[in-house]
């Protein structure tokens, strides 16, 4: 920081999660090993979804635009955070901290509006099976995908712009593993109930409101199964949504934990873990569980394998 009459933050510091030296190794190397597996895990989805025709669908359209912002959502957070565990100065300029935590929201957000978007796929799929090659076409999947990023541009940018407007005159240290808005408020010697609003708004509107429509689709989609009479039917109707839910409970339940409290009540070593799951264990975890629990994915994944194999 530089002083005069006022100071002026030019660089953060992030204090990392751990300030343990004896811990500096082996967590770094954990955590490359997590995303190195979500390169491999998410770009292997992306891979698969593209080149095997049998999975050119909209619920597929949305997986794949899900892995790649898995992937980006990532690859924002986690090569600054592999670097503070080996550097003896922890720091980020001020352009890239904002960087990222814009880059970060766009990811977020469009990651929680998908996941709505895909229970309505589900929706129509099951409760209106006869019109949905008209009403999921290829045209509309691509809107909806657009819409989604659309919102998440829009709202990264005023949540960015209102942050990275404030005064930072306290102290310049983070105390997380990248710029997030809760710790960067806290760091502000700025009046920050609008920030605050804000936030809040943006949650309301992106995880809330998104989780009401999922709730509605799979109350509608669970009623549709149960009126079906064969037992086999009900089990692969609702096999096609177990993946689902579980990426929607992990996602929105550490979501709306981390964002739908005030400043003054944060504990930033439980945020950290938090802000862990949602940034780097989720994006991995994401594309095994759409993989490991569907069987089209399977399949494709069995047939690529044999080629490979037969290839060698």
């Amino acid at each position: 920081m530089e002083e005069g009459n006022h100071s002026v933050v030019t660089e953060f510091i992030l204090s990392g999660l751990t300030d343990r030296p004896e811990l500096q190794l082996p967590v770094f190397l954990l955590f490359l090993l997590i995303y190195v597996t979500t390169l491999i895990c998410n770009s292997g989805m992306i891979l698969l979804i593209t080149i095997d025709p049998q999975l050119h669908s909209p619920m597929y359209f949305f997986l794949r635009t899900l892995s790649f912002c898995d992937l980006c959502c990532s690859t924002v957070i986690a090569p600054k955070m592999l670097q503070t565990f080996l550097a003896e100065r922890k720091s980020i300029p001020y352009i890239a901290c904002a960087v990222q935590m814009y880059c970060f929201l766009v990811c977020i957000d469009v990651e929680c509006l998908l996941l709505a978007v895909m229970a309505y796929d589900r929706y129509v799929a099951i409760c209106n099976p006869l019109l949905y090659t008209v009403t999921m076409s290829k045209q509309r999947c691509n809107l909806m995908v657009a819409g989604v990023c659309a919102v998440g541009l829009v709202d990264a940018t005023i949540l960015t712009c209102c942050t990275f407007q404030l005064s930072f005159c306290r102290s310049n240290i983070i105390n997380h593993f990248f710029c997030e808005m809760p710790p960067l408020l806290a760091l502000s010697c700025s009046d920050t109930r609008i920030n605050e609003i804000a936030m809040f708004a943006s949650t309301c509107y992106t995880a809330v409101i998104t989780s009401v429509i999922i709730l509605l689709s799979y109350a509608c989609i669970i009623s549709a199964i149960l009126q079906i009479r064969s037992a086999e039917g009900r089990r692969k109707a609702f096999s096609t949504c177990t993946s689902h839910l579980t990426a929607v409970g992990m996602f929105h339940g550490s979501l709306i934990f981390m964002t739908l409290r005030p400043t003054s009540s944060y504990s930033m070593d439980t945020d950290k873990i938090a802000s862990l799951f949602y940034t780097l264990m989720i994006p991995m975890l994401n594309p095994l569980i759409y993989s490991l629990r569907n069987r089209e994915v399977k399949h494709a994944l069995g047939k690529v394998m044999n080629k490979l194999l037969k290839n060698f």
